[in-house]
C-alpha cells in the first residue's frame, strides 16, 4: 500500500469537504480518541484497583481512625469501603497488617478462650472463674458479630454460684447488645436464633433468660411469641388449604369420568380442624398377679432328755445308772414350716400425643352437569342439536355415595355432604376454551422449533431499524453538500468511449509531430500539448454542437460577472 498517494487522496476529498462536514468529522475524530484515552485510563485504574487487598475489615470507628492514620504518615495508598474496610495494595498488606498490629491496632476486637494459652503463676480459683466469664462472653460476641446484619454485639452473662439447696438455685441469665449495618434489622427468626444459641452455650440457661437489645436501647424479641402465633397461624392456614385441595381432586376424579370431564363437576370442600396440642398419659393395671419372687423356710428337730438318777445316796447314785436297773425315758420332737411369695402387679403406662391437626368436621358441595342427547327429527335422523337431561335420584345418590367414602365422610362427626344437578351454560365456555386451546396448539406446534431464530430475527430487525432510521439519515446529510459540489464541478464537456480512443491516438499523433519537429525531444512541453489537444477537442464539439458551446460561454460569462439567475 502507498501511504503517500493513501495520503494526498485524503488531503483531496478533505479539501472537498464543507465547513460543516469538517466540524462533523472532527468532533467525532476528537471523540472517538477521548473514549480510547478514557478506556485505557479506565483499565489502567481498574488494575490498579483489583490490585488493592483487605488490610482490615469489619472495624470500630476509633480504630478504623487510627488505622487511617498510620497509613497517612507512612504514606500508603488505602481505600476505605463500607463498614470500615481498609485496602491497600496488595504488595504492602502484609508488612502494614504487622506494623499497625505492633501497635495495639485494632483494640477493639475482643477476647476469647485464647487468655487461657498463657498460665498464670499464683492465679487463684476465682481469678480462673473471672478469665472463664470473660472468654465465653468475648467468644459468644465473636460469634453474634459473624451474622450477616449485625455491625458489632457485645454479651454479658450472669452466672450464679452452685448451691446444694434446691429452693436456693437461681437460674443464669444474659444479655445482648447488638449494633446493626445500615439499613438492616433482625427478623423475628433472626432475634431467635441469636436467643437460642447463647442459650445453647451456657448450661442451665433458657432463652427466655436471654435479653436482645438494640444499640438504640430498643429491646428486641418482645414480641416473639405474637410472631410465633402468627408463623403459626399461617402454617395452619397452609395446610387447611392443602387438604381442602386435595379431597376437591378426588372428587374431580370419581366423578369426571361418570359426568363426561373435569369440566362438568364444581366441588367445593371446607374442613374445620382442630390444631390445639393435647397430650395424655395412662397407667393400666393388669388383674392377673405374677409371682415375682418365693421363698420357703422349715425347721426340724428330734431328740429326748437325759434319764434322772435316783436311789439312796452314795455310791452307786453318785456312779450313775447301773446296768440292770431300768428307769424312765422323755423323746422330744418339732417341726416348723414358713413361706413367703411375693407378687407383682403388672402395670402398663402409655403417653399419647396428639397429631398436629384434627379433623373436627368436613363439609362438602358437589354441583354436576346433566347429560346431554342428540335431538331426532320426524324421519328419525339426528340432527345438530341436543337435548338436555337432567340425573335421576339414582345417579345423585351414587354419586353422593361415591363422594363420601373418596374424601371420608363421617356422618356421627358432624359431617355434610350436598350433591347437586344442574344445566351449566357451556357455549360461550367452550367456544373462548376452544379458542384459546387452539391459539395454544398451534403456536406450540409451529412456533416452538423457531423460538432461537426469532431471537436473531428480532436482533438484526433493530439493527435494521437502527441503521434506517439513525445512520442512513446522518450519511445522506454528511454527503448531501458534497454530491452537489461533484454535480457543479462535473466538466459540461462529457467524453464517450469512442471520442476517448480518438483523443488517445490524436494525442499519439501530436506527439509524435512534435517529436519530428524538435528532433529528439529535447525541450518537450507536455502542458502546450495538453492544450493543443483539448482546443482540438473544443473545435470539434463547436462544428458538432454550436448551440451547446454556446450555452456554456454564456453561463461562464453570467458567473464571472455575477448575473443572477443564470445556472450552467
Amino acid at each position: 500500500m502507498d501511504f503517500k498517494v493513501l495520503f494526498s487522496q485524503l488531503v483531496v476529498l478533505y479539501a472537498k469537504l464543507t465547513k460543516q462536514q469538517k466540524i462533523i468529522i472532527a468532533i467525532a475524530i476528537a471523540g472517538i480518541i477521548s473514549f480510547l484515552i478514557f478506556l485505557v485510563v479506565f483499565t489502567a485504574k481498574k488494575s490498579e484497583r483489583s490490585n488493592y487487598e483487605v488490610l482490615f475489615d469489619s472495624l470500630s470507628s476509633s480504630d478504623a481512625a487510627k488505622v487511617v492514620e498510620q497509613l497517612e504518615k507512612d504514606s500508603i495508598p488505602y481505600e476505605l469501603g463500607a463498614n470500615n474496610v481498609i485496602k491497600v495494595p496488595s504488595s504492602a498488606v502484609y508488612k502494614q497488617r504487622i506494623s499497625i498490629a505492633s501497635l495495639g491496632i485494632p483494640k477493639d476486637s475482643g477476647v476469647g478462650f485464647e487468655l487461657f494459652d498463657k498460665q498464670e503463676f499464683g492465679a487463684t480459683s476465682f481469678d480462673q472463674k473471672i478469665k472463664h466469664l470473660r472468654a465465653l462472653e468475648g467468644e459468644l460476641s465473636r460469634t453474634i458479630n459473624a451474622l450477616e446484619p449485625i455491625e458489632k454485639a457485645s454479651v454479658s452473662l450472669a452466672l450464679p454460684k452452685d448451691t446444694l439447696f434446691v429452693s436456693k438455685q437461681v437460674e443464669p441469665t444474659a444479655s445482648v447488645m447488638v449494633e446493626m449495618k445500615e439499613d438492616r434489622v433482625l427478623s423475628a427468626k433472626q432475634v431467635r436464633g441469636i436467643k437460642n444459641l447463647v442459650a445453647a452455650s451456657v448450661p442451665k440457661l433458657t432463652s427466655s433468660n436471654v435479653m436482645l437489645v438494640s444499640s438504640s436501647g430498643e429491646t428486641l424479641g418482645d414480641e416473639d411469641e405474637m410472631a410465633q402465633m402468627g408463623e403459626l397461624s399461617t402454617v395452619q392456614q397452609k395446610y387447611k388449604v392443602k387438604e381442602e385441595k386435595k379431597r376437591q381432586n378426588k372428587i374431580l376424579e370419581v366423578i369426571s369420568p361418570f359426568v363426561g370431564g373435569k369440566d362438568k363437576v364444581v366441588a367445593e370442600v371446607s374442613i374445620e380442624f382442630d390444631f390445639s396440642i393435647q397430650n395424655s398419659t395412662s397407667e393400666t393395671y393388669d388383674p392377673e398377679n405374677v409371682v415375682r419372687s418365693e421363698q420357703v423356710s422349715e425347721e426340724k428337730r428330734d431328740g429326748g432328755s437325759a434319764e434322772p438318777v435316783g436311789g439312796v445316796p452314795g455310791t452307786v447314785s453318785n456312779i450313775g445308772p447301773v446296768q440292770g436297773l431300768s428307769g424312765s425315758k422323755t423323746t422330744e420332737k418339732y417341726e416348723k414350716n414358713t413361706g413367703t411369695t411375693n407378687y407383682e402387679v403388672g402395670k402398663t403406662v402409655s403417653v399419647v400425643k396428639s397429631q398436629f391437626a384434627r379433623i373436627k368436621r368436613i363439609t362438602a358441595a358437589v354441583l354436576v352437569d346433566g347429560k346431554y342427547k342428540t335431538k331426532i327429527d320426524e324421519n328419525g335422523e339426528p340432527t345438530d342439536e341436543v337435548d338436555y337431561v337432567a340425573l335421576d335420584d339414582a345417579d345423585i345418590s351414587a354419586l353422593k355415595s361415591l363422594v363420601s367414602r373418596s374424601i371420608g365422610i363421617d356422618e356421627d362427626r358432624g359431617d355434610q355432604i350436598s350433591v347437586q344437578n344442574l344445566q351449566f351454560d357451556r357455549e360461550k365456555t367452550e367456544a373462548v376454551a376452544d379458542s384459546v386451546t387452539n391459539a395454544l396448539a398451534m403456536s406450540e406446534a409451529y412456533l416452538a422449533p423457531f423460538t432461537g431464530l426469532f431471537k436473531y430475527l428480532f436482533v438484526l430487525i433493530l439493527l435494521f431499524i437502527l441503521y434506517k432510521k439513525i445512520i442512513s439519515p446522518f450519511a445522506d446529510k454528511m454527503l448531501e453538500v458534497s454530491r452537489e459540489e461533484e454535480e457543479l464541478e462535473s466538466p459540461v464537456l462529457n467524453v464517450e468511449d469512442d471520442e476517448e480512443e480518438d483523443l488517445v491516438e490524436k494525442v499519439q499523433a501530436m506527439r509524435k509531430k512534435v517529436e519530428d519537429q524538435l528532433g529528439v525531444g529535447e525541450g518537450f512541453n507536455e502542458d502546450e500539448l495538453k492544450y493543443d489537444v483539448i482546443l482540438d477537442k473544443v473545435r470539434t464539439m463547436a462544428d458538432d454542437a454550436p448551440e451547446d458551446i454556446a450555452a456554456l460561454l454564456q453561463a461562464l460569462i453570467s458567473e464571472e460577472s455575477g448575473i443572477p439567475g443564470q445556472k450552467s
